[in-house]
C-alpha cells in the first residue's frame, strides 16, 4: 500500500478528517468517551454550610446506563467523628475509596494520637483521587464532596474535587453528580449566611427533589417504599445522620407546599 500524494492545492493539511473527506471516505467524527458497560453509577450529592456546621445529603438512586440498578444506595458516609464524605460517579471504586479513606484517617489518629487536621484530610482524599486518575480516564470516575467541622476555626467547611485530584474549598454549598446543576440552582437561591440546621435540611431536601424532577438519574422521594434522601449534619458535636422519620416529615412538608396543601 502506498501513501496518497497531493499537489499543493489539494493538500488536506494536518487534519486526519480532512484527509478522509478528500479521499471520499466516511469520517467517523469525534466520539464521546464511553466507560465500560454495566458500571453502576451514583448520582447527586450535595453539602450546605450553615451557622453551626455543614449538612450533607444524597439521593438514593444508582443507575446502570438507562436502567435503575438500586433504589436505596447510600452515598453519604462519616469519614471520622467530625467529617463526612459524599460520593458520585462509578459506585464500585467510590465505595472502595470511602472505606480506604476511613481506614487511613483512623490509622493516622491511632498512630499519632491526634486526628488529622481538616485540611490534611481533604489533601489525603485529593491524593487518592489523583492516584485513581488512570481508572477515571477509562470511564470509572469518582467525584466526592468532603465536609467537616474545623475545631481550630470553629466553623464548618466543605471541599469539592475534580478527577485529577484538584481540591476546591467552597464557601456556601457544593453539589456533584448528574443532577448537580438543578440542585445548585436551588441552593444558590435559598442559601443565606444566617441559615440554621432546620433551614439547611429543608434546602437540601428541596434541592434533591428538584434535581430528581429534572434529571432521570437522580432518585426522588419514594413514600410507597419508604425511601428518602440520606441527610447528615456535622457540627462541633460530631457527625450525625438524621433519622429517616425526620427526613420523611420534611419531605412531606415540601410536597404539601409544592402541591398547594396536599402531599402527593
Amino acid at each position: 500500500m502506498t501513501l496518497p500524494l497531493f499537489s499543493p492545492g489539494e493538500d488536506p493539511g494536518p487534519s486526519f478528517f480532512g484527509l478522509l473527506a478528500h479521499l471520499g471516505l466516511e469520517s467517523p467524527g469525534p466520539q464521546a468517551p464511553m466507560g465500560p458497560p454495566g458500571v453502576t453509577h451514583g448520582t447527586t450529592v450535595l453539602a450546605i454550610r450553615y451557622v453551626d456546621g455543614v449538612v450533607m445529603a444524597g439521593d438514593r438512586r444508582a443507575t446502570t446506563g438507562n436502567l435503575i440498578s438500586h433504589r436505596s444506595m447510600e452515598k453519604v458516609f462519616p469519614a471520622d467523628n467530625t467529617s463526612g464524605v459524599a460520593i458520585a460517579g462509578a459506585a464500585g471504586p467510590a465505595m472502595e475509596m470511602v472505606c480506604l479513606f476511613q481506614l487511613q484517617l483512623e490509622h493516622y489518629e491511632k498512630v499519632e494520637g491526634n486526628p488529622l487536621s481538616l485540611d490534611g484530610k481533604a489533601n489525603q482524599l485529593s491524593q487518592m483521587l489523583r492516584s485513581h486518575l488512570p481508572a477515571a480516564m477509562q470511564g470509572l470516575a469518582v467525584l466526592p464532596i468532603f465536609a467537616g467541622y474545623d475545631e481550630r476555626v470553629q466553623t464548618g467547611r466543605l471541599f469539592q474535587f475534580d478527577v485529577t485530584g484538584g481540591r476546591y474549598e467552597e464557601r456556601a454549598h457544593a453539589a456533584v453528580g448528574s443532577g448537580s446543576l438543578h440542585a445548585t440552582t436551588v441552593m444558590k437561591i435559598r442559601h443565606h449566611d444566617d441559615l440554621d440546621r432546620e433551614g439547611a435540611v429543608d434546602i437540601a431536601v428541596e434541592a434533591l427533589f428538584q434535581a430528581a424532577d429534572e434529571d432521570t438519574a437522580t432518585g426522588g422521594p419514594d413514600p410507597i417504599r419508604g425511601i428518602y434522601p440520606v441527610v447528615a449534619a456535622i457540627t462541633a458535636d460530631g457527625y450525625e445522620r438524621l433519622p429517616d422519620d425526620e427526613v420523611a416529615a420534611r419531605t412531606d412538608a415540601l410536597l404539601r407546599r409544592i402541591g398547594g396543601g396536599e402531599a402527593t
